[in-house]
């Protein structure tokens, strides 16, 4: 190559025991090191681009095996930066093949001059962080080194080829080759009997092209997977237009949607879907030939609940076994022990149809594993297999490996990389690490990458990282780096966000599970690509939060914090909710307000099904009230829990909360009894109290009526029904019964005091406000009432109450009252456990299918309310799906 050889040529002044002085030395000349080396340029940085390679390209470099393409369609895996380089390239097909992607590589790096500042066939054998200096000093595998300011690792996610773990490889005789480092030369294989092991990406890419070769190829396959058409040919017309419509516009959309594509967020969840609509979906999204469009596009739900992913996955299935003639081998291709998407599915061309072709044999290792590696071929635990050729496709030491693979990497202190990593990546943002300065990574471990369209979130690293380097010079900054407290709040953050997804119920390359000894946990973000940009936004907003930055006669800089405190989906909802510039509701007037909160939940899912919904009155404390009654599916009687909805006492009714009532009649096998109390103004206190106390004994009292159990009745509610049903408790011990036997209080109101911390830490922009809470109040006591323990329970006797959940919420004006009447419960005696959800609002556990990291406080107040009624607990499917995650709620 010698474009490569001459620029190489021209770097070996460094040689001979000279070191080379730089700003920024970048490893790697991928996507990502060709499009830092330009803006560091631009920017007036010195620059070296240190490459193993001998040209630029990176995965695309090396991964030349036989069917290779992109699983992003090339109009969207591509450059965005430069107008004029979008019109000067044209993709040839959909999905471009790894040689038209490397052409494109190369076409950047002579457009705009880029091999004169890379230096070719050098590998960095160490990088060591000088204190002195404030540099990185980098050793090489030519003997040159290079000391540089910033040290930034564009090595990629999929650069690091894994290798074997099968005994015997080195005794075979024949031909061995490794998808990961396909030659460069032609591989020959018509006429061989060939083996390729492993079902992956690459696996599933080459195994019809090697099929169409070969005199017989045998696939060795552990875990199936997941593949769909791709149905390649030119640019699907529509998503040209879209994008010649409006470039920008279309770009500007990408950047900001969840994985770096400019597909809308689905709404519609599967349960209110019928089985033709789902088809329907179904057959379009297969017809499309679009990897992003099958993960997002059919309903919402499909990549955060077992469920709604069920659906899809068995579709998939029938596809597979409508393709393949033999059903043995159908079985055995269809993946059943992971959800669709918590591993990477496939993009195919002919994939399933190639076994049903003469001279292809499919071996299931879980079936019949491989024993050794012969001289000749391949033994199992049943037989033998004489081969010419092995392909091994067995993937890569994915988001870490590549990193890992340029060291030893020492920080400040002497600390090591591989040390700190010892037991999975810590990372801030994925760009980089607490303890080493200077040092970036390109789509590292903590950021979107994989899960998003690599182009776009390359752009957006390079471009974050450019800007804060340009930022730092102008301030006469010279180091930056992350806090521990940044790092371990992104880490929780991470943690967050994987619990929404099911990723974490599949091994996968993700998880670093298909590396033995290799500490395991979902390695990229999450979160979204727009979310992430976002985050990124933010901390440049609020004085590089999270960073310390020091420099030559300048004032040291450390805003110390962690960036997100809320859940994900929390943040999203808040954000939208911000977003459309609502009125403040105590605006409105008790009347409009109620026309508003009824007409924003139009638009809300009713809920799951449950067994029976049954809408009724009851004799109230002063005329009837209405209900709603839902009961589960399973043969009853049931007990019963009585349920005050939330709303101030001014605004909601039996139905404001159906998902909540549905989700817990569900998950706790009870039948759940909303009753519509009196509102204020037009009815003060204590009409709702009163209300609600009359409602609990007429429902006590016609417990067999209602199909309930007449000896276990509960109460529960949120916000101000939690405040009714508190008082209902201490009501029905005063006056006689009924028996109640515990209490689920959600979000309480127990105090009128306004002076505990959480009303000044969370008084705005958490929905619930400070000010709205004083308008409720107001329009429904007195002052002079505010006392009476019928509205401040906290004021009440609360000796032999029965037993209680009181669940409160980091981010909400009344937190600190919820957390103080279960401190007074327990201190008197009554059996209470305390749920405080970390990261969340005041509407957040009630919001089912739209706060998805609320699951786990539904769980754990459903098993709750099974205690209460001295019941065993019950095989919650979300326990049984691992969707419980106790990081998410902390409860005492």
């Amino acid at each position: 190559m010698p474009d490569a050889v001459a620029a190489a040529s021209s770097l070996g002044a460094t040689s001979g025991g000279t070191t080379q002085q730089v700003d920024v030395a970048v490893v790697g000349a991928g996507f990502a090191g060709l499009y830092l080396l330009h803006r560091l340029r631009k920017a007036g940085f010195t620059t070296v681009v240190l490459e193993e390679a001998d040209d630029v390209g990176g995965t695309w470099y090396w991964n030349r095996y036989p069917g290779a393409r992109c699983d992003i369609q090339t109009i969207d895996y591509s450059y965005t930066f430069d107008p004029e380089l979008e019109g000067a390239w044209q993709w040839s097909e959909k999905y471009a093949t790894q040689p038209e992607i490397l052409r494109y590589l190369g076409f950047v790096a002579d457009r705009y001059d880029l091999r004169r500042d890379i230096r070719f066939g050098t590998k960095i054998t160490a990088a060591t962080w000088d204190e002195a200096a404030e540099r990185w000093q980098l050793a090489t595998s030519s003997g040159a080194t290079v000391s540089c300011r910033f040290y930034i690792m564009a090595t990629g996610c999929l650069s690091a080829p894994k290798p074997p773990e099968i005994d015997g490889v080195k005794d075979f005789k024949g031909e061995v080759y490794f998808t990961g480092r396909w030659p460069h030369h032609e591989v020959k294989l018509a006429g061989k009997r060939v083996a390729v092991i492993g079902t992956g990406s690459s696996g599933i890419q080459s195994i019809p092209v090697i099929a169409e070769q070969a005199a017989h190829l045998t696939v060795f396959q552990r875990t199936p997977n997941f593949a769909l058409p791709a149905h390649n040919g030119p640019a699907p017309a529509d998503r040209v237009s879209l994008l010649q419509a409006d470039r920008a516009g279309y770009r500007e959309q990408a950047r900001w949607s969840l994985a770096g594509v400019p597909w809308p967020q689905q709404m519609a969840v599967s349960w209110q879907l019928s089985d033709a609509e789902r088809r329907e979906r179904f057959e379009q999204a297969w017809a499309a030939g679009d990897l992003v469009y099958m993960l997002t596009q059919l309903w919402a739900d499909q990549a955060v609940d077992l469920e709604g992913n069920a659906l899809l996955a068995e579709l998939i299935r029938e596809k597979i076994r409508a393709t393949v003639t033999d059903p043995d081998t159908a079985a055995a291709l269809s993946p059943y022990d992971h959800p669709f998407g918590a591993k990477r599915p496939c993009l195919d061309t002919n994939y399933y149809a190639t076994f049903n072709r003469p001279n292809v044999t499919l071996v299931y290792l879980r079936q019949e594993p491989i024993t050794s590696i012969t001289a000749s071929g391949i033994k199992t635990d049943k037989r033998s297999f004489d081969v010419d050729v092995i392909v091994f496709a067995t993937g890569f030491d994915a988001m870490t490996g590549a990193i890992m693979a340029v060291h030893p990497i020492t920080g400040r202190g002497g600390k090591s990389l591989s040390d700190v990593w010892a037991h999975g990546p810590q990372t801030y943002l994925g760009l980089t690490v607490a303890g080493f300065p200077n040092l970036f990574m390109i789509t590292g471990p903590g950021s979107p990458s994989v899960l998003s369209n690599m182009a776009v979130s390359i752009e957006q690293h390079v471009d974050w990282v450019v800007e804060r380097l340009m930022a730092m010079r102008e301030a006469g900054f010279t180091t930056v780096e992350a806090t521990d407290t940044a790092q371990a709040g992104w880490a929780q953050h991470m943690a967050d966000c994987a619990s929404l997804t099911l990723h974490r119920l599949a091994n996968t390359w993700y998880t670093g599970a298909n590396v033995p000894g290799k500490a395991q946990g979902v390695m990229p973000y999450t979160g979204g690509v727009g979310p992430y940009r976002s985050i990124c936004n933010e901390i440049v907003s609020r004085g590089m939060l999270g960073f310390r930055l020091t420099g030559p006669g300048v004032a040291g800089q450390c805003n110390d914090g962690e960036v997100v405190r809320l859940q994900p989906d929390v943040r999203l909802v808040l954000g939208m909710l911000a977003q459309m510039q609502l009125p403040p509701i105590e605006s409105l007037g008790a009347q409009g307000a109620r026309d508003f909160v009824n007409e924003f939940n139009k638009a809300r899912p009713a809920g799951r099904p449950v067994g029976d919904v049954v809408d009724g009155t009851l004799p109230g404390a002063d005329g009837p009230l209405p209900y709603r009654l839902y009961r589960p599916a399973t043969p009853g009687p049931h007990p019963i829990v009585v349920y005050f909805h939330g709303g101030g006492w001014v605004l909601g009714d039996q139905q404001s909360d159906e998902p909540f009532c549905r989700d817990l009649c569900r998950r706790s096998g009870m039948i759940f009894v909303s009753v519509g109390y009196r509102h204020a103004p037009e009815h003060r206190f204590p009409a709702a109290a009163e209300d609600a106390y009359a409602a609990t004994r007429w429902i006590a009292e016609h417990a067999d009526e209602l199909g309930g159990t007449p000896d276990a009745v509960m109460v529960a509610g949120w916000s101000a029904g939690a405040n009714l049903a508190a008082v209902t408790c201490q009501l029905a011990r005063d006056r006689g019964g009924p028996q109640i036997s515990g209490q689920l209080l959600v979000c309480p109101v127990t105090d009128c005091a306004f002076d505990r911390p959480s009303y000044a830490d969370n008084a705005t922009g958490y929905f619930l406000t400070r000010s709205l809470m004083f308008w409720f109040w107001d329009l429904y006591c007195s002052p002079a009432d505010r006392t009476n323990p019928r509205v401040s329970p906290l004021r009440g006797k609360l000796e032999g109450l029965p037993p209680a959940l009181v669940a409160t919420c980091e981010f909400d004006p009344l937190r600190d009252e919820g957390v103080a009447y279960g401190e007074a419960l327990a201190a008197v005696g009554v059996p209470v456990e305390q749920l405080k959800a970390r990261g969340h609002f005041h509407s957040s556990l009630t919001m089912v299918d739209v706060v998805i990291t609320g699951v786990s406080a539904r769980v754990q107040m459903a098993e709750a309310l099974r205690r209460f009624a001295g019941l065993p607990r019950q095989d919650n499917e979300d326990v049984r799906s691992g969707q419980r995650a106790p990081h998410e709620i902390a409860a005492e």
